[in-house]
């Protein structure tokens, strides 16, 4: 199979203005939260009702009717439809803005808020309401083990090897919202460059890797993003 001409990687920056928290930000997630407490397999070992209520309530602000696709994430909707050579937009977010915007080839480096997995079976399945340590999956019945179907701290991201892929054989490289302090996706703009792809970094300010880039823009998503996809499209560098 052919690799996608342009590669997007996104993080919680595109999502902010559609109202939900970032994590690194001095007011984010990680501010208020204690990673340990919440985000870990030992967390979920050690106190799974406190996992639990933190997800639930993440979840339910993600169905609340505030929260809809801003125009980034049209806007990538947008390049994905028109772009002639493929389009694969990686993101590190767990909410559903990019599928309810019209993105199809998508792949969520670490996981879903909106899927549960069993820790018995492995099994996934489509979840919006709250998960209790009591709740029994639905595929083998096994009560107990359901957990929300994203990637902890000290676990492996999703999808890398299609990552790797993607990377080596894309034109363009493009990260938005990104805070390039995670790894692995803080490397991928290298993986990119070595390859030989364009390499531009989108946010709202200059993140930590904002100077492996070959190009930057900043500015608020909604704004710089369309204006970008719309150069992009029109053959412009």
């Amino acid at each position: 199979m052919r690799a996608p001409s342009i590669v997007v990687l996104t993080g919680a920056g595109i999502s902010k203005e559609s109202g939900l928290d970032t994590f690194r930000d001095p007011d984010g997630i990680w501010a208020r939260v204690r990673i340990e407490d919440v985000a870990t397999p030992e967390a979920f070992a050690r106190d799974p009702a406190r996992v639990h209520e933190f997800y639930n309530a993440r979840r339910r602000g993600l169905l609340g009717a505030q929260v809809e696709p801003n125009p980034a994430h049209r806007a990538l909707a947008r390049l994905e439809a028109e772009s002639p050579g493929g389009v694969l937009v990686i993101t590190q977010n767990i909410d559903n803005l990019h599928e309810r915007a019209g993105s199809r080839n998508l792949l969520h480096m670490h996981g879903e808020l909106l899927k549960s997995r069993c820790a018995h079976c492995k099994a996934i399945a489509a979840c919006t309401d709250d998960l209790t340590v009591a709740l029994a999956c639905p595929a083998c019945g096994a009560a107990g083990g359901m957990r929300p179907h994203v990637v902890w701290f000290g676990e492996m991201p999703l999808g890398l090897d299609a990552i790797e892929a993607a990377l080596a054989g894309c034109e363009t490289f493009i990260a938005i919202g990104t805070s390039g302090n995670v790894y692995p996706a803080a490397g991928f703009v290298a993986d990119a460059a070595v390859a030989g792809a364009r390499t531009i970094e989108l946010n709202l300010e200059p993140s930590m890797g904002h100077s492996l880039f070959a190009e930057c823009r900043y500015g608020p998503a909604a704004t710089i993003v369309p204006a970008f996809i719309d150069e992009l499209l029109k053959g412009g560098r």
